[in-house]
C-alpha cells in the first residue's frame, strides 16, 4: 500500500517541478522526452534561443503547389519547446495551393497578411465543409486533426502567418499519403475508387511507385 502512494506522490512532485520551470529550450542533441525535446542546460541558454528571423524571408514557391511554408517549430525555434505554441509563414504564388492535409498534433489559426486566400475544413462527423474566402487581416481557425486546405484565389501573391497550439503540430498531406508511396496501384484503386490510369498519373506526378 505504501509503495503505490509513494509512487503517486513522486509523480505529482515531478509534474509540479516541471511546471515551475521558466522554460525548456529544446536540445536536439539529447534524447526526446515525453513532452518533446529534452531541455537545454539553462547555463547554456542565450537570448538567441528565443528569437527567430526566418519568417521575414519569402519562401520559394517555384514548385508543384506554388506554395511554401517556413516553419518555426521546436527544431527550428528551440525557445518554444514545451510552451504549447508554434508559428509558420505561408507564401502562395498566384494559383498556389495548400493541398488537403491535417495536423494530428494541434489546431491552427491562419492570419492573412497579404492577398486573398480561400480556405476551408471538413468536419469528421458529417463531412460538412466550412469554406470561406479570406482577405487581408482576416483570421480563420482549423480544429485539430480535421482535413483542411487553402489556395490563392486572387491575382497577386498571398502571404499568411499560421499559429498552432503545439510546438510540433506535424502534417500529413492526403494526396501525398495516397500517391507518393509504394502501395501497389491496384490497392490504391480499390480503396479510392479511382481507375488505373488516374492512380498511375497521380503516382507519377507525386513521386510514388508500385
Amino acid at each position: 500500500m505504501f509503495l503505490p502512494i509513494l509512487f503517486t506522490i513522486s509523480l505529482l512532485f515531478s509534474s509540479s517541478h516541471a511546471s515551475v520551470l521558466d522554460f525548456c529550450v529544446a536540445d536536439p542533441s539529447l534524447p526526446d522526452g515525453s513532452a518533446g525535446f529534452s531541455c537545454k542546460n539553462p547555463a547554456k541558454v542565450t537570448v538567441d534561443d528565443f528569437v527567430y528571423h526566418a519568417l521575414g524571408i519569402p519562401g520559394n514557391t517555384s514548385n508543384l503547389t506554388k506554395a511554401a511554408v517556413t516553419t518555426a517549430f521546436a527544431p527550428q525555434f528551440p525557445g518554444i519547446n514545451g510552451l504549447g505554441i508554434s508559428i509558420a509563414r505561408l507564401d502562395l504564388a498566384v494559383d498556389g495551393v495548400g493541398p488537403i492535409h491535417t495536423h494530428p498534433g494541434g489546431s491552427e489559426i491562419l492570419f492573412v497578411v497579404e492577398g486573398t486566400i480561400s480556405a476551408g475544413f471538413i468536419s469528421s462527423s458529417a463531412n460538412t465543409v466550412y469554406f470561406k474566402t479570406l482577405y487581408k487581416g482576416d483570421v480563420m481557425v482549423f480544429p485539430q486533426g480535421l482535413l483542411h486546405f487553402g489556395f490563392n484565389s486572387g491575382k497577386t501573391p498571398a502571404q499568411a502567418i499560421i499559429c498552432y497550439n503545439s510546438p510540433s503540430p506535424e502534417v500529413q498531406f492526403l494526396d501525398f499519403a495516397l500517391f507518393a508511396n509504394n502501395l501497389p496501384s491496384e490497392i490504391v484503386e480499390k480503396v479510392t475508387f479511382l481507375d488505373d490510369a488516374q492512380v498511375k498519373k497521380l503516382k507519377a506526378v507525386l513521386g510514388g511507385t508500385g
